[in-house]
């Protein structure tokens, strides 16, 4: 059972679909079913067929995640993955001076067989435990002189793929300590600025609609803490 109370900014329902903001430091499941994103939503839903989250977000990234209320929207969700219509668009916080202004990352991804829980990024041909091909798209939007603010665009679904791109590449997410990404940008005039979490957020989400086929298109407002960083970064509103 969740230990303490939390706000969660619905942002839709109806009888196939529950869509929320999901906020930081919370999971979005968990092994024993508790303490998650997937209990509040289910409390949040007494009497819908089912709760299923049809996407996972880290525990410390924020933004929309999708459950389906029935065993169609479930199938349907599945089947618009398969097909390259489930389309999700994430801001993040990239580490360093990027030169590129857009481009792809295709590194496969494999468990890390230093730490179970983490995953690592392999060259072409590389072998690795339970390794799936990965490929994600990257757009910077704004640079500071510290870190640049993209939009990244994954095209499949792998943990913690985004993260483990970002990092392989070279430009680890700001406040990304799992995966070598700084905690504290060092401005040239000596001021700090801490991130307590990777600034990674599920910005955007479309999905054709379960019953009706209909786009949907569901956004999440960037979180304050994200703003905050990048402004004190140097990095100007956008």
């Amino acid at each position: 059972m969740l230990r303490a109370p939390m706000k969660l900014d619905v942002l839709f329902r109806d009888a196939e679909l529950f869509v929320v903001d999901k906020p930081a430091r919370i999971a979005t499941t968990s092994p024993d079913g508790t303490n998650c994103l997937a209990e509040l939503a289910a409390r949040m839903n007494r009497g819908a067929p089912r709760v299923h989250p049809t996407s996972r977000l880290d525990r410390d990234v924020t933004g929309v995640v999708i459950f389906a209320r029935t065993d169609r929207a479930i199938t349907a969700l599945m089947q618009a993955r398969t097909n390259g219509l489930y389309r999700r668009r994430y801001a993040a916080l990239l580490s360093g001076t990027i030169g590129l202004d857009a481009g792809r990352w295709e590194w496969p991804i494999a468990i890390d067989p230093r730490d179970k829980t983490k995953r690592i990024a392999l060259e072409p041909g590389e072998k690795g435990e339970r390794m799936q091909e990965a490929a994600s798209r990257f757009e910077v939007i704004a640079r500071s002189p510290v870190a640049a603010r993209a939009w990244l665009y994954p095209e499949t679904g792998r943990t913690h793929q985004l993260r483990v791109h970002a990092a392989r590449a070279g430009h680890p997410l700001v406040g990304d300590v799992a995966y070598g990404g700084p905690k504290r940008l060092v401005l040239a005039d000596g001021r700090v600025v801490t991130a307590n979490r990777p600034m990674l957020h599920c910005a955007l989400v479309e999905v054709p609609h379960p019953a009706t086929n209909e786009p949907m298109r569901f956004e999440a407002k960037i979180p304050d803490d994200f703003e905050a960083v990048w402004r004190a970064s140097g990095g100007n509103e956008t």
